[in-house]
């Protein structure tokens, strides 16, 4: 396998176009590009046996791409929805003490507390609250996970994302 160095505007473009957790810029490209997919002949490598090691390695540089917080935690909940938008309305239950944190509109969350701050879940149908601190935006992303099924293992790698 050859590596090649793209420039930000470009990986990000491409990580914008993940379909699911996992999928790697290769099989991205692929698609996009209309090849059909190869399988590797290689045996893998014992480090990438681990399902722990190939998940970070494959998602933690597309996260990074991201320039704050908020583009971070919006980016993972993107890749949520897009790998599992069927059952990604079970979010909406997801609640604070005194506000929803998620919503299908701005307004919805406007009326359900203060300084919301909503944003919209890119490519989905779905906004979010984004003014509650960093370890908020991870309880959410923990809970976000556990609702879609990952392992506890899953779940912290998901939220160590941020």
């Amino acid at each position: 396998m050859k590596r090649i160095e793209v420039e930000d505007d470009l990986y990000a473009y491409i990580a914008s176009h993940t379909q699911q957790i996992g999928e790697s810029a290769s099989d991205i490209l692929r698609r996009l590009l209309g090849f059909d997919s190869v399988e590797q002949a290689e045996p893998m490598q014992v480090e990438e046996r681990s399902t722990d090691s190939v998940f970070n390695r494959l998602n933690q540089q597309d996260v990074n791409v991201q320039k704050s917080v908020v583009a971070r935690f919006l980016y993972i909940l993107s890749m949520l929805y897009k790998t599992h938008p069927e059952q990604f309305e079970t979010v909406l239950t997801i609640r604070g003490r005194d506000r929803q944190y998620f919503a299908r509109s701005e307004e919805a969350l406007l009326t359900s507390g203060n300084s919301t701050n909503p944003k919209a879940i890119p490519s989905s149908p779905f906004w979010v609250v984004t003014n509650n601190n960093t370890t908020k935006k991870k309880s959410m992303l923990t809970q976000v996970a556990q609702k879609l099924g990952y392992s506890k293992s899953e779940v912290e790698q998901i939220r160590d994302f941020l």
